[in-house]
């Protein structure tokens, strides 16, 4: 981990590199007790495409960090998050929001992931979400980074209409449902993102 220091003493404003509304509100919610402005991607129409090539979560989420805070002269915070299934050795992992193809929208790729552990008994279907935060000041490339990790296992059958992405099929033991069927409230207090945000939040109130 690279220290950031000076930058955030007069911080303000972030960009968060996304333009999934689903994950910039619930940064934003997260956010909301920092006297924080956080735009995204969809604040910058004119921001081109970025490839993400890495080979982590970590490398993707500078990827996307430093592309940004290079296009806007602002401070960033980029996320590299997804699904990890046990059974699936790890996969999709990286390649999470793509999983059943560069196109595909959440329906497709939570049927690729049931067609692929079809035979696999719940049981054997452990799972964790993983996120990774970047935060970066433009000035000279230095960053931070945090993590946040949420174990479950892969359900059946989509049960819930809550969330995004994998939320539908992944289920919480502890909590007897999947991520969809929590409220916005108690998902934003106990996911993978909300613990790497809160590690965030940590050093921002030191800063600001």
């Amino acid at each position: 981990m690279k220290e950031v220091a000076e930058e955030l003493d007069t911080l303000n404003k972030i960009v968060f590199a996304s333009k999934n509304q689903g994950k910039v509100q619930e940064i934003r919610a997260m956010l909301a007790d920092i006297s924080i402005s956080l735009l995204s991607l969809n604040d910058y129409p004119g921001i081109p495409e970025i490839v993400e090539d890495g080979k982590s979560f970590l490398e993707n989420a500078l990827i996307k960090a430093r592309t940004i805070a290079e296009a806007t002269g602002e401070i960033v915070l980029a996320d590299d998050s997804g699904l990890e299934v046990d059974a699936l050795g790890g996969a999709p992992g990286i390649y999470s929001a793509r999983y059943a193809g560069h196109d595909a929208d959440d329906e497709l790729n939570i049927r690729r992931l049931l067609d692929d552990l079809k035979d696999v008994p719940l049981k054997r279907r452990g799972a964790v979400f993983r996120c990774v935060l970047v935060l970066y000041p433009v000035a000279d490339g230095r960053f931070e980074t945090f993590e946040g990790r949420w174990e479950g296992r892969i359900a059946d059958t989509p049960v819930g209409r809550g969330g995004f992405g994998y939320d539908p099929v992944f289920f919480l033991p502890d909590w007897g449902v999947t991520v969809a069927e929590l409220s916005p409230e108690a998902k934003n207090r106990i996911s993978h993102r909300a613990q790497a945000i809160a590690k965030l939040k940590e050093k921002l109130r030191k800063a600001i």
